[in-house]
């Protein structure tokens, strides 16, 4: 029997990947065998700890992921990943798919692999034509896109200034404005009978 070996990804620094590595744990993998990847897109092609997750497999162990995005976008690559594996003599067991527990070390488990990362594919794709569909129609009928940076009357920007005038570090008045430094002090610049910080 070999070795099951985890892999646990989460997309910004922001997010954790405890439910992830909580979920490998319940499975069976030790915890010395989980690699995690922290800030990495599932659409790269190298990603550090997934790269040694895949190094650290031999022949008989498993790959164990909690679900099918955590391994890639798309459904070419993910099944050539598959085959690859399997041309190593190592299986991938996807947690939570299609509601259980798959091994592509089964008959049945590959094929309910192959179909799932196609609807995997088909979901992410249908998702960027919705985007792309919004944006045209937002664009087209003159409305905002969002994403703007908000707009600051005379008014704030006098009370920021007043704040770093008083010994508030002007770094820390901006990032509560949600601007950089830079742009504060242009903005205080700008300020008619203002005087420089």
């Amino acid at each position: 029997m070999g070795k099951l070996i985890g892999y646990a990804r989460v997309s910004t620094r922001q997010q954790d990947a405890d439910r992830q590595v909580s979920d490998l744990l319940a499975a069976g993998v030790r915890r010395d065998d989980i690699y995690t990847d922290h800030g990495v897109s599932g659409s790269r092609a190298s990603r550090p700890a997934f790269d040694k997750a895949v190094t650290a497999l031999e022949d008989g162990d498993t790959l164990v992921i909690t679900t099918l995005d955590r391994l890639g976008r798309s459904t070419q690559n993910m099944l050539a990943f598959a085959e690859a594996l399997r041309g190593r003599g190592a299986g991938l067991r996807v947690l939570n798919l299609g509601g259980g527990d798959v091994d592509t070390a089964t008959p049945m488990g590959s094929m309910v692999f192959t179909v799932m990362a196609a609807l995997a594919q088909m979901e992410l794709e249908i998702k960027r034509e919705r985007i792309t569909d919004s944006v045209a129609k937002r664009r087209a009928a003159g409305k905002d896109l969002g994403g703007r940076r908000q707009t600051f009357t005379d008014s704030q920007i006098r009370n920021a200034l007043r704040l770093v005038e008083s010994g508030e570090p002007a770094t820390q008045v901006a990032r509560d404005l949600g601007m950089s430094r830079a742009t504060l002090y242009r903005r205080i610049r700008e300020l008619p009978q203002a005087t420089t910080v």
